[in-house]
C-alpha cells in the first residue's frame, strides 16, 4: 500500500516547465517584472499552509517577509550573474517612468537619488577613463553642499532686521506760466494760471527697478496763500493708502497771475516706523527721532550706564531726577517702560520747505533742488530675496539629470548582458545547472511550498517516524474541527 504524506492527494506534483534562454532585458525578450520564463504560479491547496489565527498569520507573515528579504541578500551574492532576482524588478522598468507623466505611480514613486548616479566598481575596473565622470559627481556633490549651506544662511540672514542705508533724494521744484490769451476759445487758456510741479529721483540708485518718488512719503501737503485763495481751497492734500499708486511727481495747477507764496510739507514714509521724542526724553538720551526699538536700547544703556538697575531685584529700576521728572515716578519695572513710552512718542516733524511760484517770464526756467536724507532698504535683501526664489535653471538641471540616470541604467544593463554571455560562454553546462537552482529556490518563496518537492517525490520520504505522528495529529485536528461544528449547530438550535 502507498504511503501519502498527509493532506496531499495522489498524483499531485509541483508543475514543473522549463525556462528559456537568454539574458533578461533586450534583445531577448524586453524585461518582465519576475524571473524569465516562470509561469504563473498555480499550487493545489493541500500543499499550502492551514489558515492560522489572525495574530499567528501577521508573526507568519513578518516571519516570511524576513526570510524572503534575506534570500534576496543571498541570491545577490550567490546567483548566477546575469539573471535578476524574482522579487527585483528590472530597473529600465521602473526607474525610467517619471513620476510626473505616469499617474500608476502615485505618491509612492521611486525618487531619483545621488547613489543611482554612481558607476559600479565592476564597470570603473572595465572602463578606466570613467574615473574622469566620478570625480566630476564628487565635484557636483561638493558643489550641491555648498549652495544649500548658502542658501540656508541666507534663509537666516532675512529672518534677521537688516540695517537701512541711508541715500541722498533730491527734490525739484518748479513751476510754469500760462498768461491769458484773449483770442483763445477754451476757458482755460483765456485765463491766466500757473502749474507747480513736484518731483525727485534717488541719487545713485544701484537697483535695477527705480523707486518711485511717491513711495519715500507718507503724505505731501501744499499750503497756498490763504488771502489769494480762501480758506477753502488754499490746501493741496496728498496722503497714502492701501491702494495708492506709486507717481514719479505731483502737478498742481491755480489760475492766477501774480506770484504765490507756498509752503510744502513732507511727511517721510519710515519703515519701521520712527517716533519723535518727548523733548525732556530727548535731551537726555541724545535722540530727536528714531524707532521704537532704538529708543527702548539706548534707555536701556542709560540705565546700565548710570547704574539704576536694583541691585536686589533686578527687575526694578530705580529712576535717577531725570527719570522722576520723565515718567513721574521713583521706581519703576522695565518691562513697564514700553507703556509708559505710549505717551512720550510723538509723530516725526515734516519737512518743510518755503517756495515762491513766480509768474515772472525770466524765472521760468529756475528750478529748486532740495536733498532730503532718506533710508532705504539694503538692496542685497532683494537680490538675496531673488536668489531664494529663483527657478530659472531647475528644470534644466532636472532634465539633464534624467540623462545621466537613464545613460547609467542603460551602462548597468549593457553590463548584465556581458556577465551573462561571458558565463554562459565559459561553464554552459554549470551556468544552467546554478540558474535552475536559483529558480527553485525562488519558486518556494513565490508559491509559500511547505517542503521539498524533490524529496517529496521519491517513496522513502514517506517512509520517515514522523509520518505516524503526521497522521494522528492529521486527524485529530481534523476531528476537533467537526466536534466544533457540531457544538455550535447544537447551540443554535437549543436557542
Amino acid at each position: 500500500m502507498e504511503r501519502k504524506r498527509p493532506g496531499m492527494p495522489s498524483g499531485a506534483r509541483m508543475p514543473h516547465q522549463g525556462a528559456p534562454m537568454g539574458p533578461p532585458g533586450p534583445p531577448y525578450g524586453g524585461s518582465p517584472a519576475v524571473r524569465p520564463g516562470l509561469p504563473s504560479p498555480v499550487m493545489e491547496p493541500s500543499r499550502k499552509r492551514p489558515a492560522p489565527s489572525q495574530q499567528v498569520q501577521q508573526q507568519q507573515q513578518q516571519q516570511q517577509q524576513q526570510q524572503q528579504q534575506q534570500a534576496v541578500q543571498n541570491r545577490a551574492r550567490k546567483k548566477p550573474v546575469g539573471f535578476p532576482g524574482a522579487n527585483e524588478m528590472p530597473a529600465r522598468q521602473m526607474d525610467m517612468r517619471e513620476p510626473q507623466s505616469d499617474p500608476t505611480l502615485g505618491s509612492n514613486a521611486k525618487r531619483r537619488k545621488m547613489a543611482d548616479k554612481i558607476l559600479p566598481q565592476r564597470i570603473r575596473e572595465l572602463v578606466p577613463e570613467s574615473q574622469a565622470y566620478m570625480d566630476l559627481l564628487a565635484f557636483e556633490r561638493k558643489l550641491d553642499q555648498t549652495i544649500m549651506r548658502k542658501r540656508v544662511d541666507i534663509q537666516e540672514a532675512l529672518k534677521r532686521p537688516m540695517k537701512q542705508q541711508k541715500r541722498k533724494l533730491r527734490l525739484y521744484i518748479s513751476n510754469t506760466f500760462n498768461p491769458a490769451r484773449p483770442d483763445a476759445d477754451d476757458s482755460d487758456g483765456s485765463i491766466a494760471s500757473w502749474e507747480l510741479r513736484v518731483e525727485g529721483k534717488l541719487l545713485d540708485d544701484p537697483g535695477k527697478q527705480k523707486k518711485k518718488f511717491s513711495s519715500f512719503f507718507k503724505s505731501l501737503v501744499i499750503e497756498l496763500d490763504k488771502d489769494l485763495y480762501g480758506p477753502d481751497n488754499h490746501l493741496v492734500e496728498w496722503h497714502r493708502t492701501a491702494t495708492t499708486q506709486e507717481t514719479d511727481g505731483f502737478q498742481v495747477k491755480r489760475p492766477g497771475d501774480v506770484s504765490v507764496r507756498c509752503t510744502l510739507l513732507l511727511m517721510l514714509d519710515y519703515q519701521p516706523p520712527q517716533f519723535k521724542l518727548d523733548p525732556r526724553l530727548a535731551r537726555l538720551l541724545g535722540i530727536h527721532t528714531q524707532t521704537r526699538s532704538c529708543i527702548i536700547q539706548a534707555l536701556w544703556q542709560y540705565v546700565k550706564t548710570n547704574k539704576l538697575q536694583d541691585s536686589h531685584d533686578k527687575e526694578y529700576i530705580n529712576c535717577d531726577k531725570y527719570f522722576q521728572q520723565i515718567f513721574d515716578c521713583p521706581r519703576l519695572k522695565f518691562s513697564e517702560i514700553p507703556q509708559r513710552l505710549t505717551n512720550l512718542l510723538l509723530p516725526p516733524d515734516p519737512i518743510v520747505i518755503n517756495h515762491v511760484i513766480s509768474v515772472d517770464p525770466n524765472d521760468q526756467k529756475k528750478t529748486a533742488c532740495y536733498d532730503i536724507d532718506v533710508e532705504v532698504e539694503d538692496p542685497l535683501k532683494s537680490q538675496m530675496s531673488s536668489f531664494l526664489l529663483s527657478t530659472a535653471n531647475q528644470q534644466e538641471i532636472a532634465t539633464l539629470d534624467n540623462k545621466i540616470h537613464e545613460t547609467i541604467e542603460s551602462i548597468n544593463q549593457l553590463k548584465i548582458q556581458r556577465d551573462f554571455m561571458l558565463s554562459f560562454s565559459r561553464d554552459p553546462k554549470g551556468y544552467i545547472q546554478d540558474w535552475l537552482k536559483s529558480q527553485s529556490r525562488d519558486l518556494k518563496l513565490m508559491t509559500d511550498v511547505v517542503g521539498n518537492p524533490e524529496e517529496e517525490r521519491r517513496a522513502a520520504f514517506y517512509h520517515e517516524p514522523w509520518s505516524q505522528e503526521a497522521v494522528s495529529r492529521y486527524f485529530y485536528c481534523k476531528i476537533q474541527q467537526r466536534r466544533q461544528e457540531l457544538e455550535q449547530a447544537l447551540a443554535v438550535r437549543n436557542t
